[in-house]
């Protein structure tokens, strides 16, 4: 059951699409407090577990740390680190009488779970002006699917975006891309996709392309699709401020920009320099802004990724003029020398070098929307920009691209922009550590909705090593996005640059001949509002180990998988709930299997293997080997698992919007010998 209980007067933030009459009187669990902004609080038990909070550092279990939503463009994800580039402010608290909270508050938000208090739940934002969604069940997993089904049905990608892709920050000229291109082709590594990074655009501008580079863009994108390769473009939140630039220039003469208190537009500097931000509240300058993305799927993109949406601050003139006043008194105070001024000078020199020119709520907090005729404080709706950057693009291609999916994919979201596109994970570091806290976020992405994501594999900062992106591999073989991504400046980390690139193409091969079940249950989930990934506990509830597991998932409802996440490890131990067939994709093509009792196992795993499990009277559907999602046999699949089982394999044209009207389930049932 869910119930919404309306707190002051909250800003419609269109999370939710099935909207519930505010119920009256005492709210239903803990203790909500209003007279100083808002405070809920409430006593866990010693053994409950808090699950939620979408994209966020920690486990799968939230207890034991504090939380801020409030979108943050921070490459650093430390476990002391409280924000992430996304605001998800739904969680689970399974106990006895399990429930959920969703919290609709589009600015800054606390949730301490047990981190000043051990056994307190604490939630807190500075104004009462919010809804508040309980949710109660049987379950964490049935509290999850009514959320999803409040939320609405999540973006649907084109079955091609489940093929491997390639991105750097530095590909520039087409010679790189070519380059990427026939490193995959001629080494046998399978790619469907390679990404443009900011390096295309001309000076960094939204929505063009250098001309030197590429006179005949349109030319280029074919010449790659004829290669069965999307190239995917991103698209920065910012626009160029610049005599002469149209985008630029019709957003000033419209009005689509945000404004500081006076009236004159804002002014951030990110990539290009000073830029404007578009007023994504305003549906007027959503739509101005989602028609530009024409310029390019004109030229054949059919495939976008948006950054920089937080919205990410490099510095603002009014935060560079603050920064000189302190470098001036700190100057002034050194040239005093005098003996007592020696405590102001220590000051002045704390006060510069504590100062941050970056993403500062200072700067936040200089510039204005305008929602339903008002001018509404950025910092107030702080994270509904990134979301209403992507629902820009998304409502766009209904227009533009009324029949087709479109490849579309945000850093920075709030709950609600699942249904327009996915995210990635954002700019992750090539350690080990975030290897595993990948993994750790996919279940709490997939109760908020988003179902297509994944990490930068090998990780995107830092140089990182030949074992951990084969590792990184192995786990991306079942994200419905995978992407190797990497930073200028980092080493290079193509899979054709690391010897013995056999490995690499024989993980990724595993991808493809996975594709049909992975595609099969990432259309079912979104179509049935459930989730593709879930922590072991959804599925075993009653086994006090699986409630604790946090290395392992449970895929789709036939799969479990156990990536190996340690540095030179052999493999790994497996904790299983029952009894399950373990499968091991080899280098040679072949598939090992083993029949595995319930308890603790040591599995052996190679860089160049991939392991997965099959639960019991279940099987799954595996193809051959394909250099591209377009050359994937759909019709000649072996069925691996127990014998006597059937599987529900979804079927579409993988392009086409009506999934629910022109799809199939056809029922595969593996033999009984």
């Amino acid at each position: 059951m869910v119930t919404k209980y309306r707190f002051g007067d909250p800003l419609q933030t269109d999370a939710v699409v099935n909207e519930l009459p505010a119920e009256t009187g005492v709210f239903p669990v803990g203790n909500v407090e209003t007279k100083d902004g808002f405070r809920f609080t409430f006593e866990m038990g010693a053994e409950d577990i808090v699950y939620g909070l979408g994209e966020n550092v920690r486990g799968i279990n939230k207890r034991g740390f504090r939380y801020i939503s409030f979108c943050t463009d921070d490459p650093h994800h430390q476990e002391d680190k409280s924000s992430l580039y996304a605001a998800h402010n739904f969680l689970i608290v399974d106990q006895p009488q399990p429930f959920g909270l969703f919290l609709d508050y589009p600015g800054k938000m606390t949730f301490d779970v047990g981190y000043m208090k051990k056994d307190v739940l604490e939630i807190s934002c500075e104004r009462a002006d919010l809804d508040v969604y309980v949710l109660t069940g049987d379950s964490p997993y049935d509290i999850v699917k009514q959320f999803r089904g409040l939320i609405g049905r999540s973006y649907l990608p084109p079955r091609w975006a489940f093929g491997f892709g390639q991105s750097r920050w530095g590909y520039q000229t087409p010679e790189d891309f070519r380059k990427v291109a026939a490193g995959h082709r001629e080494n046998g590594v399978p790619i469907d996709m390679i990404y443009m990074d900011i390096d295309y655009m001309d000076h960094y501008k939204d929505f063009t392309v250098d001309e030197t580079l590429y006179p005949d863009f349109s030319a280029f994108v074919e010449e790659m699709k004829q290669q069965h390769i999307h190239m995917i473009p991103i698209i920065d939140a910012g626009v160029k401020e610049e005599a002469g630039y149209d985008v630029y220039e019709e957003g000033v003469e419209k009005g689509y920009f945000c404004r500081r208190a006076n009236g004159s537009y804002f002014e951030a500097a990110v990539w290009p320099g000073l830029t404007h931000f578009p007023d994504f509240l305003n549906p007027e300058a959503r739509e101005w802004f989602g028609e530009k993305y024409k310029r390019l799927t004109d030229a054949g993109i059919d495939g976008f990724w948006n950054d920089m949406n937080e919205p990410a601050i490099f510095y603002t003139p009014e935060g560079q003029e603050e920064a000189m006043q302190l470098a001036r008194a700190l100057l002034e105070e050194k040239e005093a020398g005098q003996e007592e001024a020696d405590v102001d000078l220590e000051t002045a020199a704390g006060n510069l070098l504590n100062f941050k020119l970056a993403n500062r709520d200072e700067d936040y907090r200089r510039f204005y929307h305008q929602v339903d005729g008002k001018l509404v404080n950025h910092y107030d709706v702080h994270n509904l920009f990134g979301y209403n950057m992507t629902r820009a693009a998304g409502e766009a291609f209904t227009r533009l691209r009324p029949e087709e999916r479109t490849l579309m994919f945000s850093r920075s979201s709030y709950i609600g922009m699942h249904r327009y596109g996915g995210i990635w994970m954002g700019d992750n570091k090539s350690w080990w550590s975030h290897l595993l806290m990948n993994l750790k976020m996919l279940p709490s992405l997939n109760m908020c909705g988003i179902l297509y994501t994944g990490a930068d594999l090998g990780g995107f900062g830092a140089d990182t090593s030949r074992d951990l992106v084969l590792r990184w591999l192995a786990l991306g073989v079942f994200t419905p996005l995978m992407r190797n991504h990497a930073a200028k400046g980092t080493r290079e980390q193509e899979c054709y640059q690391f010897e013995q690139i056999e490995d690499f193409a024989d993980v990724i091969k595993v991808r493809y001949r996975l594709l049909p079940y992975l595609y099969s249950e990432f259309m079912k989930a979104a179509l049935r509002d459930d989730m593709m990934f879930r922590p072991l506990a959804f599925d075993y509830p009653e086994d006090e180990i699986a409630r604790h597991v946090e290395d392992q998932l449970m895929l789709g409802h036939e799969v479990m998988i156990a990536p190996v996440v340690e540095q030179n490890a052999i493999g790994r131990s497996v904790y299983l709930p029952e009894e399950m067939t373990f499968l091991k994709f080899l280098p040679d093509g072949t598939i090992a299997q083993e029949r595995l009792s319930a308890g603790m196992h040591f599995i052996k795993v190679a860089l160049n293997e991939v392991p997965m499990f099959v639960r019991s009277g279940c099987c799954v559907p595996i193809g051959a080997p394909a250099m591209y999602t377009d050359a994937i046999d759909m019709e000649t699949l072996e069925l691996y698992g127990d014998a006597g089982s059937s599987y529900e394999l979804y079927t579409d044209d993988g392009l086409t919007m009506h999934a629910e009207q022109d799809g199939k389930t056809q029922l595969l049932r593996k033999s009984e010998k």
